[in-house]
């Protein structure tokens, strides 16, 4: 994991952090399996990474279809995307976001014992 975030990360950071973009919640340098995602808001399952000089397609190929196989959808923005354009790059993660389903909407796995709950104290 880096200590220190690239400039474009530190402006888009700027951008995801405390609910600004819609409301969605990210976490940054997040660990995915063996990977480590630039940003993700894990309710909507969507990782937000942005590329410098150093990526590699061909690796970052593997990676994304190993990230996509596990449910996870993976955007890129490249530094100068970044720099030069981050209201578009916003607008694109903010896009991906509304369309993505909702992974905290559905019931909880493991409700409370014998059905008790919120439901029976609406019947008192």
């Amino acid at each position: 994991m880096r200590h220190e975030p690239t400039e474009p990360e530190k402006r888009l950071w700027a951008k995801l952090s405390r609910s600004q973009l819609g409301g969605y919640k990210f976490r940054r340098q997040s660990v995915i399996g063996p990977f480590i995602a630039d940003f993700l808001c894990p309710q909507r399952a969507l990782i937000v990474e942005v590329d410098g000089d150093t990526h590699i397609a061909h690796s970052d190929d593997r990676r994304d279809a190993a990230l996509s196989d596990m449910g996870y959808q993976i955007i890129r923005g490249t530094n100068l995307e970044v720099m030069h354009n981050i209201d578009g790059v916003c607008e694109t993660i903010l896009s991906a976001l509304q369309q993505a389903p909702d992974r905290w909407a559905s019931p909880h796995p493991n409700p409370s014992p014998e059905g008790k709950g919120l439901l029976e104290d609406q019947d008192s």
